[in-house]
């Protein structure tokens, strides 16, 4: 299975989805290709979010490419007359799956919590390549979440996030390093595949990292991306690995 990592830079505007659609273009080969948080819309819309956010029916050119490969992004969406932080998987020319965000930091720097509905479920879903799940950010912070990724049937968890660099030292950023923990720790308790894929660029002060990467089901890391640069990279999941986790799980 060929994953296509897209650590972009989105804009404050709906003009993301015209390079989002290049971008599918340039990487239809890969099975899936992967997009970070809120891709389609930016990460500070705050009063511009009803404007800017996203109805199903206006994403049928994203649906039309996923005809060519799979595809998981991020964007603002209108669901039931509320806005959620979401992210979408778009299959053989329809709209597969939709998670919500379950948790909407409103601390620091953060203020999702004061425009986002939250979401409040996690589940799996099938795919033509194999069972998935989709989290966003925050999400894996908690521990409720890794629990539910856990007690499911996926076999590949895909991590959108817009996570701002902090905490610069002479090691590097600590936030990189509590990311990498909590990824590993997810693909060892799950025995899945974990896809993160984190945007970079500014906005309003706010400066995204990326490190984008995937981690086995063992536990280690296979990619890893740049930091604070965009960058595209298509990476091989190996089957039998998310086989061999579950088996060991089942007898140890």
């Amino acid at each position: 299975m060929k994953v296509a990592l897209i650590q972009s830079s989105p804009k404050l505007s709906r003009a993301n989805l015209a390079e989002v659609l290049m971008l599918v273009e340039e990487y239809k080969d890969a099975d899936v290709v992967v997009f970070p948080e809120l891709s389609l819309s930016g990460y500070l819309l705050q009063d511009k979010l009803y404007e800017d956010a996203w109805k199903i029916e206006e994403l049928s050119d994203l649906a039309h490419a996923s005809m060519q490969c799979d595809i998981v992004i991020g964007a603002a969406l209108w669901d039931n007359n509320n806005v959620y932080n979401s992210a979408l998987y778009f299959s053989q020319g329809a709209l597969l799956h939709v998670h919500h965000k379950n948790h909407l930091p409103t601390y620091g720097m953060f203020e999702e919590g004061r425009y986002f509905r939250a979401g409040d479920e996690i589940a799996s879903f099938s795919t033509p390549h194999g069972n998935a799940i989709m989290v966003i950010c925050e999400d894996v912070w908690r521990a409720e979440s890794i629990a539910a990724i856990a007690a499911s049937d996926a076999e590949v968890v895909y991590v959108l996030a817009a996570s701002p660099a902090r905490d610069f030292s002479d090691e590097g950023i600590s936030i990189e390093s509590q990311w990498d923990a909590l990824l590993k720790s997810t693909a060892l308790l799950s025995h899945n595949y974990v896809v993160f894929v984190n945007r970079v660029g500014f906005e309003d002060g706010l400066g995204f990292w990326g490190g984008s990467r995937v981690i086995s089901p063992m536990g280690k890391t296979e990619y890893t991306l740049s930091l604070f640069e965009s960058e595209h990279k298509v990476c091989s999941l190996d089957a039998r690995l998310k086989k061999l986790g579950r088996y060991l799980v089942k007898h140890t």
